[in-house]
């Protein structure tokens, strides 16, 4: 017995071949799809990257910037509070100087009372400093010639030479 022929068997045979042409070919539509959403994307990533590592350099190299600033405006400020310190100990050496030596040299008061005279006349009211030296007073004028007014007029005078203080020797 032979097996009955059936009419639809090469429709059916073309149909499926139709078929899967169909979907080989949506496969590769879709295989090439996704490569170049690949390649799309691995570029995009890739420009990102290269961008953040721009932009990283830049943050970088202007944070470095500040942090150079920052260290130089701290060894600034080191600078001057060690100048300000050095004027400090070197008026408070001058100070005990002057003291001393209108303690110890009765001539030197002597002479302050005299200068005090000079600049303010005779009649001048002459008054001890308790540190040494002297003050004195007329009606509408006063002179300080304590040891601590004479000592600070003196390092005033040093005005900008005070500079040499901390200069390199």
């Amino acid at each position: 017995m032979t097996a009955p022929v059936d009419a639809l068997s090469p429709v059916r045979a073309e149909l499926l071949r139709a078929a899967r042409a169909s979907a080989d070919a949506v496969r590769s539509r879709a295989r090439a799809d996704a490569e170049e959403t690949l390649r799309s994307a691995r570029a995009t990533a890739d420009a990102v990257l290269a961008r953040a590592r721009d932009l990283g350099r830049a943050d970088g190299a202007a944070e470095a910037a500040r942090e150079r600033v920052r260290a130089v405006q701290d060894a600034w400020a080191a600078e001057l509070a060690a100048r300000a310190e050095v004027y400090t100990a070197l008026g408070a050496a001058v100070r005990a100087g002057v003291r001393r030596e209108l303690t110890e040299d009765a001539s030197l008061r002597r002479r302050c009372a005299e200068a005090a005279r000079e600049l303010l006349g005779p009649q001048a009211r002459i008054t001890a400093a308790t540190e040494g030296g002297v003050t004195a007073e007329v009606p509408g004028r006063r002179v300080d010639l304590s040891a601590d007014a004479l000592a600070d007029r003196a390092l005033d005078r040093l005005g900008a030479r005070a500079e040499t203080l901390w200069e390199p020797a």
